[in-house]
Order: structure tokens, then sequence, then C-alpha cells
């Protein structure tokens, strides 16, 4: 292969890049993981999970994926038949339907259009109808990453106590965490998922459940056969700083890393940051002439923002030119949408020189590639970013 010069632009919505400290932190030398050091480091990383979630409650990590966690809250709080009522936003969200069919789960879906998060009302009225509380849990993704939707998981919990059902409330954050605000405790959620490689800066490799009382209470009385996803054996030995199995201690170094530097930022600053980010890359969209694909206001990520591409054009052959002619990676579109959109990612270890950046190779690859569209959406973003002050940094 040629050598191509310059910085890779990655800018799909996780894996993000990682930042060099946290790849230094992560080069240090494999230790016992059942001697004392290590019980430090375990205690630490578990300990500053519970800020990231916002939550005093159990946080537990897994040496998985993000769907392996979801597996985990799936087959810890159910058993085959019990009934399930999910949302669907979008790609992930029907993907963790069709694991919970595979468990043996019933999961009834609500409908969506993949243009916004998920309804509360919608759930409300799902929940009265269900009288004699078969509904075990309520499934809804925080932020969708093939939509770049964000549900409102507060509304939600409203929704649901509003409705008087005692269903537990699972919430999917697996791009949303550390990027976008999110409150396990006070939105009353029982279950979060989440993974490494999104806001946490980290390369994919863990991921995580944070557990509220009542989850675990269930996960005691009820559940499916599990041994690796096992809520109770992690909890009572990650309480000394360890682990039942082999842990991904090197992925444990950057985590208490990445952790620090979202603390030193501010976790307020941080979801600012994202915002700010994600409105200049919408006013660069419309600008274009182009649609974002949220359309409902109050919903839009500041994660990644997904792009239509006009009729009769290819999104994945527009990629594939933004790539070999400016180095930058955009995120694919995802099942139903798949070649229609495109996904820019803004998230993690990114600032305005870098939006800007991958910014401009997109209006280049747009040209590049013919697709219609009109000039100056980086100038548009660049105006938005010069009018509004960065969080952290501008007085």
């Amino acid at each position: 292969m040629t050598h191509v010069f310059g910085r890779h632009f990655l800018q799909i919505p996780g894996p993000s890049p990682v930042p060099d400290r946290v790849l230094r932190a992560m080069s240090q030398q494999v230790i016992d993981h059942r001697g004392p050091e290590f019980g430090e480091l375990g205690l630490k990383a578990l300990a500053g999970m519970k800020t990231i979630f916002k939550t005093e409650q159990d946080v537990i990590i897994y040496p998985s994926s993000g769907t392996g966690a979801w597996e985990a809250a799936l087959a810890n709080v159910l058993k085959e038949g019990d009934r399930v009522l999910m949302y669907e936003t979008g790609h992930f969200a029907t993907l963790w339907k069709k694991m919970a069919e595979k468990l043996g789960v019933r999961a009834e879906f609500i409908g969506g259009d993949w243009r916004s998060g998920a309804d509360p009302d919608q759930i409300e009225q799902h929940l009265r109808a269900d009288s004699a509380h078969e509904i075990k849990a309520v499934c809804v993704v925080h932020n969708e990453t093939s939509t770049g939707s964000v549900s409102p998981i507060a509304d939600v919990r409203r929704a649901m106590d509003a409705a008087g059902h005692p269903a537990l409330l699972m919430v999917d954050s697996i791009s949303g965490l550390a990027s976008i605000d999110f409150r396990f405790d006070e939105w009353g959620v029982d279950v979060a998922v989440s993974g490494s490689q999104k806001g946490l800066m980290l390369p994919p490799g863990i991921s995580f459940n944070a557990v509220s009382g009542k989850a675990l209470e269930a996960a005691r009385n009820n559940g499916m056969r599990r041994s690796y996803w096992d809520w109770q054996e992690m909890v009572e030995i990650n309480g000394k700083g360890y682990f039942p199995y082999t842990p991904a201690t090197n992925m444990l170094y950057g985590l208490v890393e990445a952790i620090d530097m979202l603390h030193e930022e501010g976790l307020d600053t941080v979801f600012a940051r994202h915002q700010r980010l994600a409105a200049a890359t919408r006013a660069a969209v419309r600008a274009w002439g182009l649609e974002v694909l949220c359309n409902r206001q109050g919903h839009e990520s500041g994660v990644l923002t997904t792009v239509m591409m006009p009729e009769g054009h290819s999104a994945d052959a527009f990629r594939a030119q933004a790539l070999r002619h400016y180095n930058i990676s955009l995120g694919s579109g995802l099942s139903k949408v798949a070649d229609k959109v495109f996904r820019i990612g803004h998230l993690g270890d990114i600032n305005d020189l870098t939006l800007v950046g991958a910014l401009s190779g997109v209006e280049m690859a747009l040209s590049k590639a013919g697709v219609p569209h009109e000039k100056g959406g980086v100038a548009a973003a660049m105006a938005h970013l010069e009018s509004t002050p960065a969080p952290g940094i501008d007085a």
C-alpha cells in the first residue's frame, strides 16, 4: 500500500480516536490480576465508572463488546417467555430486539420511523394496556447510533410512573455515555448498558452494566441460566477490586486515565462541547442543501449527525471517494438506510479544528463524487462556532 501522508480523520460514530494520554496509560506492563496492585486499579475503575453513570449503584465491567453487555442485561433479569416492550429507534434498537428473541424473550416492538427517539406517550399507552403487568421491562436506546436521534430517558421514566407500571427501565447508552448527559439514579434507570469505544475514548474491548437494587433483586429471583454474565458473582468479588475471571488489565489502565480526563474537563463541559459541535455540523448540512435524518427538534444527537443523500446517489460510493481522496472515514448507513445516508461522528477527543477539518473533507468529497449540493457548509459551521462560546475556554 502507498503511504498516505497526514492524519487520518476517523469521523465514524465509534470507535472514536483514542487520545495519546490513554494510549500511553494502556502501554503499561501487565500485572498480576490477583495481586494488591490490581485490587487498587480495579477499585479505582469501578468507582470512576459510577461517577460517569452518575450513580451510587453497582457498575459491572465485562471484557466484551457492547453486544455482550446487552446479553448480560437481558439474561440477568428476564427468563424465557417474559414479555418486554422495546421501541424501534433504528438499527441498534432492532438488533437488541433480535437478541431478546433469540434468548426466548417475547419482545413487543413499538414501531418508529428512524427519524426521532422513543415517544414516551406511546410507551405509557402500551403500559396502561398491560393491566396484568406481564411486561417485565421497557428497553430503550438512549442515543441511536444508526440515526443520530436521542430518546428522552427521564420522560420515559415519568411515563412509566404515570402508568403505575412496575417494569424495569433498561437503557442502551453505548454511544451516549460520556458524550451526552446521562443520569442513572436521577432518571430512575434500572439497567444501563455501555461500551468503551465511544465517549470513553478507548478501543473496543470492555463494556458495562449499571444496575439498580431493584434489578439486582430481580436477578436473584429471575433471569436465565448464566455464568459469564452473572451479576451476583461479579458484584461479590468487585467489592475488593477483583474479577471472577481474567480482566482486561490494560483496558482498565486506559479507562482510569479516560475518566480522569473527562473529570478534568468537567462532564457538563464535555456535554456542552459535544452539543456545540453537533449544532455546527447540522449548520453545515443545511448549508449544503442536504437533510439531517433526525427531524425532531430536541432529539438531535451530540454524538453524530446522520445525513441523507439526494435521491439516486449512493452514500457508499460517496464515502469511498471521501476515504480515497481525503483520507476521512465516515459512518455507513445500516439496514433500512443502507447506502442512503452517511454518518459524521463528532464525539470523544474532538475540538473545533478537528470538526472543521472533517467538514472540509466532506464538502470536498461531495464535489468529487458529483453529489448535488450548495457550497458554504464549512463556512456555516465556522460561523456557528465563532458565534457560540467554547465551553470551558471562552469567558
